[in-house]
């Protein structure tokens, strides 16, 4: 009878274990991107995906329709009361993200930002395509080559409460002071038409006309680029006026190929993506922690953790030479 008792704990035992790994594995992911409908965005669901496969999570990818934090804390809401495993957001305004993502963590979420910081106390682990300084220095040095090192520039945005874009723009300032001291910006306070592609091809319009010695525009969002480019192609401007930013090639390829926009610069979104939710797994998980120096995601292999923050890599630089290289 003793021996029976002794085998039915233990019968138990192994079945609560059991159960403990295939919940710890059925794990529920939820992507928050800034926005969705962009194609930027589009391929970073791509890689969420692709990783939710892989490791046998479901991913939820979901958003606004337009960059409204006030939309996505509502979404957030939801996804709290679901029991999401782990959230894994692009913020639109860290600030005002913050209360709703330390709700989250507060209810045993783990919380992943990417694309754009949070607030650091409101998330786990910091996704970041590129360093800030390597975009900056990215941007301005094809500045440089494109419009030459004394250029006088406008910067021309998506708002002016995204993270990710404030720290390239100030970033942007430290190296041309270095590196090219003698360009000029002409407008302080940065163009900011929303991430509404119709709204930067008229506020870019609207910047050719107005400030006559203009050569050079960076336009540093997916939807801003090629708004400036049909800005810039419609006033047949090309040949007077560099324009570069970040974009995916494939909202690019045909400025490119007629000579709108020379070179400019972005990082593999689908990888963004897949690395988002590897990071948001594995911190689920418990495997990916605070003090943990290095951290393998799939494909992409081992990668350093500075501090709280997953880089992804540096900058790519497209052209003409390779944009039909890349599907995104």
């Amino acid at each position: 009878m003793k021996k029976q008792v002794v085998a039915m704990v233990l019968a138990c035992l192994m079945m609560g274990a059991a159960g403990a790994q295939n919940a710890k594995s059925n794990l529920k992911i939820g992507v928050m991107p800034k926005l969705i409908g962009i194609d930027f965005f589009n391929a970073t669901e791509v890689g969420a995906k692709k990783a939710g496969a892989e490791l046998g999570v479901t991913v939820d990818f979901d958003g606004p329709v337009t960059a409204d934090v006030t939309l996505q804390a509502q979404m957030l809401e939801t996804w709290i009361a679901k029991k999401y495993d782990a959230i894994a957001i692009a913020p639109n305004d860290k600030s005002a993200i913050a209360p709703v993502l330390q709700k989250a963590r507060k209810r045993g979420i783990k919380i992943i930002a990417w694309d754009a910081d949070a607030v650091e106390a409101a998330r786990d682990f910091f996704v970041n395509q590129c360093s800030a300084e390597s975009v900056a220095k990215s941007l301005m040095d094809l500045m440089a080559q494109g419009a030459g090192p004394d250029a006088k520039y406008i910067i021309v945005t998506g708002t002016l409460t995204a993270d990710n874009q404030n720290r390239w723009m100030v970033e942007m300032e430290k190296y041309r002071k270095t590196a090219y001291p003698k360009m000029t910006n002409l407008s302080e306070t940065p163009k900011a038409p929303g991430e509404d592609q119709a709204m930067a091809t008229q506020v870019t319009a609207d910047c050719l006309k107005a400030y006559p010695d203009l050569k050079g525009i960076f336009a540093i969002t997916s939807v801003a680029l090629p708004g400036a480019a049909e800005a810039l192609r419609k006033a047949g401007m090309a040949d007077k006026v560099f324009l570069t930013g970040l974009a995916t090639p494939k909202m690019m390829r045909d400025y490119v190929k007629e000579g709108t926009v020379k070179r400019f610069v972005l990082w593999n979104p689908v990888d963004l993506g897949y690395l988002a939710v590897h990071a948001a797994v594995a911190t689920a998980k418990g495997e990916l922690k605070p003090g943990v120096a290095t951290f393998k995601a799939g494909h992409l292999g081992e990668l350093k953790i500075n501090g709280s923050e997953i880089l992804l890599g540096q900058p790519l630089i497209f052209d003409k030479a390779n944009i039909e290289q890349f599907d995104f």
